[in-house]
C-alpha cells in the first residue's frame, strides 16, 4: 500500500474566485496507475496461468504469472523512488521485495498474487479515500459558477468572481447564494450544508445571508456584501481543502512505527532463511508482513472522522486538530456570542405614569427603527414578533452609542440609555427609573414628553441546552471548565446561574485571555472557544482553538482549528465524542493488523504458511484493518 493516503484538489470548481495551491500529481498518479495496471495485468496473468497449469503446461503457467507480476513491480518501484524523491520513506519497499524475491526463487505464482493483492489494495485505499472524504467533498460540489446580477433596466449571467460588493443579484428557488449578503424581503434558506441543522430557517429583511445556502422558498434579491473570494462558503472551501491535505501527528507517528516494523521484517525473514536454509520462508515472511495497518488504519480513521464531523456541520482544519481535540481536559469558554446569543433580547417590561407594557414596546421601536444599533434592531424585532404596530417617527436625532429621540404624531419620545433619559425627566421619575435596574440586564429607557413612560430590560440570555453541552464535555474527558469573559462579574454571574462551571474570571482584556490560556495550559491540554475579534489571539495561544458560528468574526476563523458551523455548542460536543472514537477507531486497527500480521510472519518464518497463503493472509488483514477504520465515518 502507498505510504499514506495523497488527497485530491478541491480547487477547481473555484478556480476563478478562490486560490488554493495545487497538491502533488504525481505520486498520485503512479499510485493510481500501479492499481489499474495491477488489477487488470495480473488478474489476467493469474487467469491464464491456471488455465495453462490446469492443461498440463506448469511452464507456461510460470511465465504467465511472472509476466504478470513484472509491470507491477516497475510501477511499484518507480512509486517508491518517487516518494523518496519527495522526502517521504518509501514503506512499500516491502511488497517490492516480496515480489523480488519471489521472482528470484521461482515463486512465479506468489509473486502473482502478492501483484494482485498489491493492486487490489491501491484500489480498496482509493476507495477508502474517496468514501471518507465524500461528505467534506459534498461542500465543494455545491458551489455556483454563475450569479444573475442586475444591470440597468434588465439582469445578466455574470461568473462569480465578478460579483462587486454592493451587487444586487437575483435569487431563484433552489439555487445556492454564490456570496455573502443582505437579503431584501423574508426568505427561507436551507443551511443543511453549511450548518448540518435540515429545518431551513427564516430570514427577515436586512438580514445577513450566507454564500452555500439555499433558496428554498420564493425567489429573491440578494444585495452582495462580500466578493466571492471572501466570501463564508469560499473561505469554508480553502479550510476544507486544507483539512484534506493535512497529516496528522498519528499519522506521522504510525510512519515512523512502521519504519521499525519494517526493519523487525527483513531481521526476522533473514533470520528465517539463515536457521532453515530454506528462502521460501523469507518471502513468506516477506509477503505476510506488510505495514498496511500502520499507513492505512490512522489516515483512514482520522480522515473518516473529519468528514463525520463535516457532516454535523463541525469544521476540522486538519487531522492534528481532531486528534487534539481528543486530547483536551480543560476548556476556556467566551461569555458573548459562545455561552449566549451574542445579542439582547427583551425579558421584562416595568411600566410607568399609566402607560401598559406593549405601548412601551411599540413606542421604543418606532424610534428605534431609525437607528442601526444592534440594541434597537432587538427592540424592533421584539415589536414585530408581538405584531405591534410599528409608526414612521419624525424630526428624529440620535446620539451613537446613548439613544434616539423623536416625534410620535404630537408627542416627544426619547429611547436609550438610562443616562440618555433621565436628563430630561423630572427626579421622582429620574429616581423610578435608577430603581428600575436589574443586575446583569441592560435598561432601555422610555420618555414621552419629559415623562418617563417606562424602561425595557434585555439580556443576551444562554443557548438553549448549554447545562446539557457541559455535561456531555465532562463525559467526553473534560474536567474543568473556565469562563472568561470582559463583561463586569455580576453581569456573568447572572448569566450562568446554575451551570456547572469551575472558574469564572471577568473583566478581562484580549491580552489578560492569553495570559489566562497560558496559565491553564500548565496543569492541561487546553482548548479555547470565541467567536469574537478580541478572542483571536486566546485561540491561537490555546492548544486547541474553536471558533462560533460560520458567521462569526473572520479573525477568529482563521486562527481557529476548528469551526463550529452551527451558532450553537452542540457541535463542540458532538465534535469531542467524533474525535474520541476516531482516535480509539484508528489505535485499534492499528493493534488488531500489526497482532495479525506479527502471527502471520512467525507462521511463515516457521514453514507454517507458504508465500501464497501468506498474500491472502495479507490482504485479508488489510480489508479488515480498512473496514474497521471506515466505521468512523458512523455516527
Amino acid at each position: 500500500m502507498s505510504q499514506r493516503m495523497e488527497q485530491t484538489s478541491m480547487a477547481a470548481p473555484l478556480a476563478s474566485a478562490i486560490p488554493i495551491l495545487p497538491p502533488v500529481e504525481r505520486g498520485k498518479r503512479l499510485d493510481g496507475l500501479a492499481g489499474q495496471v495491477g488489477i487488470v495485468w495480473a488478474g489476467a496473468g493469474l487467469a491464464a496461468g491456471a488455465a495453462a497449469y490446469a492443461a498440463g503446461r506448469s511452464d507456461l503457467a510460470s511465465l504467465f504469472w511472472s509476466a504478470s507480476a513484472l509491470p507491477v513491480l516497475v510501477l511499484l518501484v518507480l512509486q517508491i523512488l518517487d516518494h523518496l524523491r519527495r522526502g517521504d520513506v518509501g514503506l512499500d519497499l516491502v511488497a517490492a521485495l516480496a515480489m523480488g524475491a519471489a521472482l528470484s526463487i521461482g515463486e512465479a505464482l506468489a509473486a502473482a498474487v502478492v501483484a494482485l493483492m498489491y493492486a487490489g489494495g491501491q484500489a480498496l485505499e482509493r476507495f477508502a479515500e474517496g468514501r471518507a472524504g465524500r461528505d467534506m467533498n459534498a461542500l465543494l460540489d455545491r458551489v455556483p459558477r454563475f450569479a444573475t446580477r442586475y444591470s440597468g433596466d434588465g439582469m445578466e449571467t455574470v461568473p462569480i468572481a465578478r460579483i462587486a460588493v454592493g451587487d444586487r443579484l437575483l435569487v431563484r428557488l433552489g439555487d445556492v447564494l454564490p456570496v455573502d449578503g443582505v437579503v431584501m424581503g423574508t426568505v427561507l434558506l436551507d443551511e443543511a450544508a453549511l450548518t448540518g441543522e435540515s429545518i431551513p430557517v427564516r430570514r427577515q429583511r436586512g438580514e445577513a445571508a450566507m454564500s452555500g445556502s439555499t433558496n428554498a422558498g420564493p425567489a429573491f434579491d440578494l444585495v452582495a456584501s462580500e466578493p466571492a473570494a471572501r466570501s463564508t462558503y469560499a473561505g469554508i472551501v480553502r479550510l476544507v481543502d486544507a483539512a484534506l491535505r493535512a497529516q496528522a501527528p498519528m499519522a506521522r507517528l504510525a510512519d515512523r512505527y512502521a519504519l521499525g516494523f519494517m526493519l523487525v521484517t527483513l531481521v526476522l525473514a533473514a533470520s528465517a532463511w539463515w536457521w532453515s536454509q530454506d528462502p521460501i520462508r523469507a518471502v513468506a515472511v516477506l509477503v505476510v508482513a506488510t505495514p498496511c495497518p500502520l499507513i492505512l488504519a490512522v489516515p483512514v480513521a482520522i480522515v473518516a472522522g473529519i468528514s463525520r464531523a463535516a457532516r454535523v456541520g463541525i469544521l476540522v482544519k486538519g487531522g492534528g486538530a481532531l486528534e487534539a481535540l481528543g486530547r483536551i481536559r480543560t476548556l476556556v469558554v467566551d461569555k458573548t456570542g459562545t455561552l449566549t446569543h451574542g445579542t439582547a433580547s427583551v425579558t421584562e417590561i416595568l411600566p410607568a405614569n399609566g402607560f401598559d407594557a406593549a405601548e412601551i414596546l411599540r413606542l421604543a421601536a418606532s424610534l428605534d427603527r431609525m437607528s442601526q444599533h444592534v440594541v434597537a434592531r432587538a427592540i424592533v424585532a421584539a415589536a414585530e414578533a408581538r405584531g405591534l404596530p410599528i409608526d414612521m417617527p419624525s424630526d428624529t436625532s440620535e446620539r451613537a452609542g446613548d439613544g434616539v429621540e423623536g416625534r410620535l404624531g404630537d408627542r416627544r419620545v426619547r429611547v436609550g440609555g438610562q443616562a440618555f433619559v433621565a436628563a430630561g425627566l423630572p427626579p421622582e421619575d429620574a429616581a423610578l427609573l435608577a430603581a428600575a435596574a436589574r443586575p446583569g440586564s441592560l435598561t432601555v429607557a422610555v420618555s414621552v414628553d419629559g415623562r418617563l413612560a417606562g424602561t425595557i430590560l434585555m439580556r443576551d440570555g444562554l443557548r438553549e441546552g448549554v447545562g446539557a453541552v457541559f455535561a456531555r464535555l465532562r463525559a467526553s474527558g473534560i474536567r474543568r471548565i473556565v469562563l472568561a469573559t470582559g463583561d463586569r462579574r455580576d453581569v456573568a454571574l447572572a448569566v450562568t446561574r446554575g451551570l456547572a462551571i469551575d472558574e469564572i474570571v471577568s473583566d478581562l482584556l484580549p491580552a489578560a485571555k492569553i495570559e489566562l490560556v497560558r496559565r491553564e495550559k500548565e496543569t492541561a491540554p487546553v482548548m479555547m472557544v470565541g467567536d469574537g475579534v478580541n478572542d483571536a489571539p486566546a485561540l491561537v495561544e490555546a492548544d486547541l482553538g474553536i471558533a462560533m458560528g460560520a458567521k462569526g468574526a473572520a479573525a477568529s476563523a482563521e486562527a481557529a482549528d476548528i469551526i463550529l458551523l452551527r451558532d450553537d455548542l452542540e457541535g463542540l460536543a458532538e465534535g469531542m465524542e467524533i474525535a474520541r472514537r476516531s482516535r480509539r477507531i484508528a489505535l485499534q486497527s492499528v493493534g488488531a493488523g500489526i497482532g495479525l500480521s506479527t502471527l502471520g510472519m512467525l507462521a511463515a518464518a516457521g514453514g507454517l504458511l507458504s508465500p501464497v497463503a501468506g498474500a491472502l493472509m495479507q490482504e485479508a488483514i488489510d480489508v479488515a484493518v480498512i473496514l474497521n477504520a471506515l466505521r468512523a465515518l458512523r455516527a
